[in-house]
């Protein structure tokens, strides 16, 4: 176990005097399917912290993965690691993931550290589990080593170096500053989308940024469409033998609109309690959460047909997989002209009857969350039935929502599940749309 020290306590005092100033941030991971907001990554190789605070300050549920310092690493903590992120008998997809491969966090955050250690360090089924995570909706927050692992590679004086064993989420390239121990000042770039949430005392600068070895991006050809530059080194009175100054510290990219964002910087605000240096760790997360991909529909109901969602995880086929904890499943169904009201029915198989609740919900005009829905069965258990009144032909929106959900004990390399982790591999269901 960690032991607490000064700056540990000198965050909480700061953060229970900061309170009343808190960003917060409406949409909720529960509100829109999402297990918890956050998960940190302090795995393998990378520096590990028992909080982050912009997420603390801006009130986001989170867990982490925590092991030792990066000279001490034992098989011990590659074992926890990839019992968490990889997968086990209890959770088969592992921590980021849901039955059907879906993000179960909104956003993913990797620290500082080594970045290809860690990476390799997570097998290729754990690199997998991020880029699945991403290319589903999850978003994805790095620092320093967190940034260098989503590209490419890097480029030197040699040209080109690919990095295979990177997680290669961000089709471009890096290159190193070889700035050590030391700090920087950063332009916000005019236009940056880090200004809709906080402008940053006024003045497009941010000073004294912790920068250790950190990256810049490479602007010079092969940019990937769609890349958002940020924020800038500010670099002039810095005495390297290539200048960083305005290079691109910070930068942006989502591929489309079902992906989530990617949102990396090459120095280290993480650490950050306030000022400036705290809004701008905040402004990353919030971008990225912005960023999340768009609800998919699991397939359109037929008339008088049951959908089976049994289906598990290894079978890889997702529009039947089971639900997972904290979890909506999204369907729609196309009535005709001439029905009056439609009947919805959400069943258990026999032998899972009143083990979970489920809920049901429907709406005529969006994607059916608690939040929005029009007609919704929240009681206990599994079966739920909606009689819903056709106002007009058309498309409705039908989905479940997974309520049980696992509990949470702190240990030494992040958070154990106890209690309803039978949750974790999904829960199956049968649901059945009549007129």
């Amino acid at each position: 176990m960690k032991r607490i020290h000064l700056a540990t306590a000198v965050l909480a005092f700061t953060m229970a005097c900061t309170a009343a100033f808190a960003q917060p941030v409406a949409q909720k991971a529960g509100d829109k399917g999402y297990y918890k907001d956050l998960f940190m990554d302090g795995g393998c190789s990378l520096n590990s912290y028992p909080d982050l605070p912009a997420a603390d300050w801006l009130g986001l549920t989170m867990e982490q993965l925590s092991t030792a310092e990066r000279l001490q690493m034992t098989s011990l903590d590659t074992l926890m690691q990839n019992y968490l992120l990889v997968g086990n008998r209890l959770d088969e997809n592992g921590a980021l993931l849901y039955p059907d491969g879906a993000p179960r966090f909104r956003v993913v955050y990797v620290n500082g550290g080594k970045a290809l250690g860690h990476t390799k360090s997570l097998t290729a089924e754990g690199r997998e589990r991020f880029r699945t995570f991403l290319k589903n909706g999850g978003s994805y927050v790095g620092t320093c080593a967190g940034a260098f692992m989503v590209a490419q590679g890097s480029v030197r004086d040699t040209g080109y170096v690919p990095r295979p064993d990177y997680l290669c989420i961000y089709p471009g390239w890096v290159v190193g500053t070889g700035l050590e121990k030391s700090a920087t000042g950063m332009t916000v770039e005019p236009g940056s989308p880090l200004l809709q949430y906080y402008d940053f005392g006024g003045d497009m600068q941010i000073d004294s940024i912790r920068h250790n070895g950190g990256c810049y991006a490479y602007m010079e050809e092969n940019v990937p469409e769609g890349t958002e530059i940020l924020l800038r080194y500010i670099g002039d009175t810095l005495k390297l033998k290539k200048s960083i100054h305005q290079k691109v510290s910070a930068w942006a990219w989502k591929e489309n609109a079902q992906t989530g964002r990617i949102v990396v910087i090459g120095s280290h605000p993480e650490r950050m309690v306030e000022g400036d240096r705290l809004e701008l760790m905040a402004a990353l997360l919030r971008y990225a959460m912005d960023g999340n991909g768009t609800p998919r529909l699991k397939g359109v109901l037929k008339n008088g047909e049951t959908r089976e969602m049994v289906r598990s995880t290894d079978e890889n086929d997702p529009d039947f997989t089971r639900i997972g904890d904290r979890q909506y499943h999204h369907f729609a169904v196309d009535v005709p002209k001439g029905v009056s009201e439609i009947k919805v029915e959400l069943t258990a198989p026999a032998k899972w009857t009143d083990r979970f609740d489920l809920w049901l919900f429907a709406d005529g005009t969006d994607y059916a969350f608690r939040d929005n829905a029009r007609w919704k069965d929240l009681r206990h258990g599994s079966d739920k039935t909606l009689t819903i009144p056709v106002e007009k032909p058309g498309r409705y929106y039908i989905s479940v929502f997974c309520d049980t959900t696992v509990d949470t004990v702190d240990t030494f390399y992040g958070v154990q599940y106890i209690g309803r982790t039978d949750v974790l591999n999904g829960v199956p269901y049968l649901l059945k749309v009549s007129w």
